[in-house]
């Protein structure tokens, strides 16, 4: 199924992120962990490619990937990244992913690893994108998009127009950077809209459930931290069940606030933790279903 049609018949989407394991005698603990999501009422699950971006880590999204659509039955979407990529390498892995029909990707320039000279072929997810529509149409191509700025990026304008580049060479609609002020998310739509981007875009939502991870997330994505939040985590840093249900609870906060306020897709960055994402998909599914009713649509 492409992606894109999803938003023509629902009014919320809803996702979830997965990520293969590290280490190869690990691959059962991940097979473990989508026999437990696949009861969740999801839309879609992506895939992530890893730091780096090597030839076995491309292989492992592709194996989930197939699993996720032949056992669970739920629609994949294969992260691919480019930075250290050729065409020839890129071409090669497109041709894997739709021999296991896997038709949706999310195109990513990939982050640069200071030990892995980049190959330059393809220096902007732009390029990747343009790339996998002149080779195959078939697939459908999806963007990520940073309500806070890419960190490389001079301005938020400068960003969206990098952004546009994206949509004019095929991606059909975007996920976001995960963030923690639902105020930023809006000011971002409201400038993006404006500039003639209409494709959907779905909020991408991380529940931080420990102290350890948010410095993690902040050094690594540069979202920034409201004063709600930090108040949480510093109240309960010490008590690790406390700030596992305070930032659960936290997450449906945000996410009904988004819903509230018409986005359109919920993709929750669930770090392969399935109580957490369980739980706030129980926390949400009514909310979603009403919103789906109201509009006439499933």
């Amino acid at each position: 199924m492409n992606i894109s049609e999803l938003f023509k018949i629902k009014k919320v989407v809803f996702s979830l992120e997965i990520f293969p394991p590290k280490k190869d005698n690990s691959v059962n603990v991940i097979y473990n962990t989508l026999l437990k999501l696949r009861g969740l009422p999801v839309d879609f699950m992506s895939v992530t490619y890893g730091s780096g971006g090597n030839i076995s880590q491309r292989e492992k999204t592709c194996e989930i990937a197939s699993l996720i659509r032949s056992a669970y039955h739920i629609e994949p979407v294969a992260h691919l990244t480019c930075v250290n990529s050729d065409e020839e390498e890129i071409r090669e892995t497109l041709k894997k992913l739709k021999e296991n029909q896997i038709l949706n990707i999310l195109a990513l320039r990939g982050d640069i690893n200071p030990d892995v000279p980049p190959k330059k072929v393809f220096q902007h997810a732009s390029d990747l994108v343009r790339f996998i529509q002149e080779t195959d149409p078939d697939f459908n191509i999806i963007g990520a998009c940073y309500p806070e700025c890419h960190y490389e990026s001079n301005s938020i304008e400068e960003d969206i127009q990098n952004l546009k580049k994206k949509i004019d060479h095929g991606v059909t609609h975007l996920i976001t950077q995960l963030f923690f002020d639902n105020r930023n998310f809006y000011s971002f739509l409201e400038k993006v809209r404006q500039t003639g981007i209409t494709v959907p875009i779905e909020a991408g939502i991380m529940p931080i459930v420990n102290k350890n991870q948010i410095e993690r997330i902040v050094s690594m994505c540069g979202a920034s931290v409201p004063a709600k939040l930090a108040k949480i985590i510093n109240r309960y840093a010490d008590n690790p069940t406390a700030l596992k249900d305070a930032g659960i609870f936290y997450a449906t906060e945000q996410i009904m606030d988004l819903i509230e306020n018409g986005v359109q897709g919920i993709h929750l960055y669930t770090m392969n933790n399935v109580e957490t994402a369980a739980r706030i998909s129980d926390n949400i599914q009514n909310i979603i279903a009403a919103e789906n009713d109201k509009s006439g649509i499933q």
